[in-house]
């Protein structure tokens, strides 16, 4: 029996996207709790808990998008001419915001809040253009002769927009639980309040969502709701209330690990049930992933590099996060 290579690309992709969804999501969640904290020291503090590897989260960002370009040429065509401006306005707000980034521990005070705004204006808009090209995918782009064929102002529909405010939603609760984790004292007190709020959010999101799909879409809701998947895929709500009641009930206790750990599996959840919702298609409604595939040859060549550099940097991800691991204080940070 041969390789299936379009499998193993499809999970590589998915595998990339996820990786990146985790751990850029809070460094981006925290650019948008900003402005619950007014302290320019608890700013750098928050700060500080991502400077050492805040740039190497976006790897899978560009290991996902060229393995998109590479293995499924027509999915990446396609999804580019179709979501060109979301697209280049999420490049161009995480630009801007690892420039505020690093330019705010530089400026002097007259100089501080106009990047601190930077930051919390680059985070939120490249969250909602995230979401909002999720959000697009998921409903569909009409495809003819292999080519985009509808509006580059498709993306403007309320549900992609509905889902970018979703995933700000997201990645706000993901930082909040990030924070909760590596803070303590007053900045800690501070972000409990804001935890619980954000998961009723975020649970009331996934709600709408998972309402929205199948009702916008009639296959959608075969999927989900026709006998005996209905009984396959309950565990994923199931799952979903499960990790809301844990962050609540650890949020309520003051514990430092749960908020973040019961946020993950919200995301990874969400994004299981948007899976779930298009298999096997990569570009819904009609173009699975097989019919999207480069050549045999193409992907053959480019699994061998693919299997040389992922365990690499899953390597230096892993020290990274081990080598800082812990509580994040005031005296120690980035300069």
């Amino acid at each position: 029996m041969g390789i299936d290579l379009p499998v193993i690309w499809f999970i590589i992709i998915v595998f990339s996207t996820l990786m990146y969804i985790v751990m850029d999501g809070f460094d981006l969640g925290i650019g948008m709790l900003y402005p619950f904290i007014k302290s320019d020291q608890d700013r750098d503090l928050m700060m500080n808990t991502v400077a050492p590897v805040w740039d190497g989260n976006e790897t899978w960002l560009v290991l996902g998008g060229a393995s998109l370009f590479g293995a499924f040429p027509l999915a990446y065509s396609v999804i580019l001419d179709a979501l060109a401006m979301p697209l280049t306005l999420m490049l161009v707000a995480l630009i801007f915001r690892g420039v505020a980034f690093e330019f705010r521990f530089k400026a002097d005070d007259s100089h501080k809040g106009f990047w601190d705004k930077a930051f919390i204006f680059g985070s939120i808009l490249a969250t909602f253009m995230q979401g909002v090209v999720v959000g697009s995918v998921v409903q569909g782009l009409p495809v003819v002769n292999r080519a985009f064929a509808g509006s580059y102002f498709d993306w403007l529909s309320p549900f992609a927009l509905f889902c970018g405010f979703g995933l700000v939603i997201a990645y706000s609760l993901l930082g909040c639980g990030w924070l909760i984790m590596k803070t303590e004292g007053h900045l800690q007190q501070s972000l409990y309040k804001v935890a619980k709020p954000l998961t009723l959010i975020m649970l009331a999101v996934i709600a709408a969502v998972s309402a929205w799909t199948p009702l916008a879409q009639p296959a959608i809701a075969e999927r989900w709701f026709t006998l005996p998947n209905l009984f396959f895929f309950l565990p994923v709500p199931l799952l979903v209330l499960y990790s809301t009641w844990l962050i609540l009930r650890s949020v309520k206790k003051q514990g430092h690990y749960l908020p973040f750990f019961g946020a993950l599996a919200l995301i990874f959840l969400g994004f299981a049930g948007l899976g779930i919702s298009i298999w096997p298609n990569i570009i819904p409604p009609a173009i699975s992933f097989v019919e999207a595939s480069a050549p045999p040859e193409s992907q053959g060549f480019m699994l061998v590099g693919a299997l040389f550099i992922i365990p690499i940097i899953l390597v230096y991800t892993f020290w990274s996060y081990y080598v800082f691991r812990g509580k994040t204080n005031y005296e120690e940070g980035y300069h």
